[in-house]
């Protein structure tokens, strides 16, 4: 069919853009897969509390806040390719410097160099496989791309399970697939799209507000992704769990989010509303934080939970870039995409924050609870939006 042919030339076309788009997104996968767990291990075996290690934890988002209105002007003063390349390597030299910073503070301005180059390849990899995407097929080019997201998530705990929390080989072996990841990028640095925006700050706060289902769903991601990740190790060291089998778990969510993006992207491409499936995975992520604490005792019942959870759950980030996606084109694109990040950004500031004061006010339990205080907030926010919009047809 000629529709069919058309899309395949234009996937065909756009193809190494795509792959450099992706490998940059893997990057981002295995440094907070990795790293996550591994700084918060490491704060701990240092006599830390889970409130100051959410507090650590949680100036990667107020790094984030502040990267995401960097990424439009430096993508358009270097290029897009170029920007990434240079945040890939800001990014590898501040995880090294976590190895060799013994005091305290030192991890906070190492935090704000990190994950404002983790944001800025957020968002301009998102904008250019955005941009390279076929619009029909948006949400199966996402959810391929959250994917490799996932994968990197999977693959960092994995990795942090077998290399451990001792000495400089788990931050070496995080660096060096980060200059294999780079490769790509740099192979279609050329093919890069251009960013000319003239009206940038405006048009970078009002998409906050335009779709506040879905900025408020990546919120969401943003607090229980960040959050768990970093005090799922504390919280399984709490509850009896080896740090080998507690960042197992973590892999399993990993698993889940890997089998699940690509389906859910494809069903977002089918469905007129994506609130209703928004609400669908926040209500999946509720009943499952919920009953974490009765699945604690059982590792094999934890993983199954964590596996089916995690894999829903990480659709709020891939339906909710759809959905913007699908409502813009062309320069908007970027602005919309920082945005979107700037609202993981706030969840990374409040995800460790709250989790970590709900463990040491609730103790272990607080973990779970504290996850599903977002998800119902979240649910309630769809509901009204819904029964507003309803209202007005």
């Amino acid at each position: 069919m000629s529709a069919d042919t058309e899309a395949q030339d234009e996937e065909r076309v756009h193809w190494l853009p795509m792959l450099a788009a992706i490998s940059a997104i893997s990057v981002v996968g295995i440094a907070i897969g990795l790293g996550m767990p591994l700084l918060s291990v490491i704060l701990e075996s240092r006599g830390h509390s889970a409130s100051m290690i959410g507090l650590n934890t949680a100036v990667a988002g107020l790094a984030s806040i502040a990267g995401a209105p960097l990424a439009t002007p430096l993508a358009r003063r270097f290029g897009v390719a170029m920007t990434m390349l240079m945040m890939i390597a800001a990014g590898a030299l501040a995880f090294i410097g976590f190895h060799f910073a013994p005091a305290f503070w030192m991890w906070f301005p190492l935090r704000v160099v990190l994950h404002i180059s983790l944001t800025i390849l957020f968002i301009l990899s998102e904008f250019w496989i955005s941009a390279s995407a076929p619009p029909h097929r948006r949400g199966l080019v996402l959810g391929v791309y959250a994917t490799v997201l996932s994968l990197g998530f999977a693959a960092g705990p994995w990795l942090f399970a077998h290399l451990g929390s001792v000495g400089f080989l788990p931050f070496g072996v995080t660096v060096a697939f980060v200059a294999i990841a780079a490769l790509p990028v740099l192979a279609a640095r050329k093919e890069s799209p251009d960013i000319h925006t003239t009206s940038e700050t405006s048009g970078f706060l009002r998409y906050i507000w335009m779709v506040p289902t879905a900025t408020v769903a990546v919120l969401v991601f943003g607090a229980v992704e960040t959050g768990g990740f970093a005090l799922f190790p504390v919280y399984g060291s709490r509850i009896g769990y080896s740090e080998a089998d507690a960042a197992l778990l973590l892999t399993m969510i990993g698993l889940g989010n890997v089998l699940l993006q690509i389906p859910m992207g494809m069903l977002s491409d089918r469905i007129s509303d994506r609130r209703y499936l928004l609400l669908a995975c926040a209500t999946v992520g509720f009943v499952g934080t919920a009953m974490m604490p009765l699945f604690a005792a059982n590792w094999h019942l934890m993983a199954a939970l964590l596996f089916l959870w995690g894999g829903v759950v990480a659709a709020l980030y891939t339906v909710g870039l759809a959905h913007l996606g699908s409502q813009l084109s062309g320069h908007d694109l970027a602005s919309a995409n920082a945005a979107f990040v700037l609202c993981y950004g706030i969840g990374m500031v409040l995800g460790p924050q709250v989790i970590g004061i709900g463990m040491d006010l609730l103790g272990p339990d607080g973990f779970g609870w504290s996850l599903a205080l977002f998800f119902a907030a979240y649910m309630i926010l769809a509901m009204s939006r819904m029964a507003i919009k309803a209202r007005q047809h």
